[in-house]
């Protein structure tokens, strides 16, 4: 299957997708990874990495919530480049700004095998920051998932499905859309 569709290809995706988290839903679970988020971290001076661009929708949400001082930035490795099945990691831009010394909090919009998110905690880590936390909008169940990597912050539990909204995409369409949607079988 090519990786590149059109509009119209995009659009009978969404007509045959099914919603699996209606939008009043993904808020809530926002609403309850900012309340742990801010538990453990509001004393901490976090740097806030988003992994571009899934987590761009969520960590923006997520960074609406959090009542505490916190510097932003991000970080852009991708195993997908536009498809449906992950590759080799493509680092296109290192952590920003530097994490040495930091308390550092990486938001990535989902946990599906985790390739991309450990090799992004632990690239944070060989820069020397002083901790690092993980965050996720969904954790997808299955298991598939890479030895090592235990991520501290999940909103959702989704089947193992392909999903897409609230950042995450179907072939770089779909990612502004308020809800989770999963692909017919």
């Amino acid at each position: 299957m090519s990786s590149i569709i059109t509009p119209e290809q995009a659009l009978v995706v969404l007509r045959d997708a099914e919603r699996l988290f209606s939008p009043e839903q993904v808020q809530s679970a926002l609403d309850r990874l900012a309340t742990q988020v801010t538990a453990r971290l509001e004393q901490r001076d976090p740097l806030v990495l988003m992994v571009m661009n899934g987590a761009f929708i969520p960590t923006a949400q997520l960074l609406a919530r959090l009542p505490f001082p916190l510097q932003v930035g991000y970080v852009h490795a991708t195993r997908y480049r536009s498809g449906t099945r992950g590759g080799e990691i493509d680092w296109i831009a290192q952590p920003r700004p530097a994490v040495e010394g930091r308390v550092v909090l990486v938001v990535d919009d989902i946990f599906d095998e985790g390739d991309t998110l450990k090799a992004i905690v632990e690239e944070v880590r060989r820069q020397g920051a002083m901790e690092t936390y993980s965050a996720v909008l969904v954790n997808k169940q299955h298991d598939r998932k890479v030895a090592g990597l235990t991520v501290d912050f999940i909103g959702l539990e989704i089947p193992d499905r392909y999903v897409f909204g609230c950042g995450m995409d179907y072939k770089e369409y779909w990612r502004q859309l308020p809800g989770i949607y999963a692909i017919r079988d």
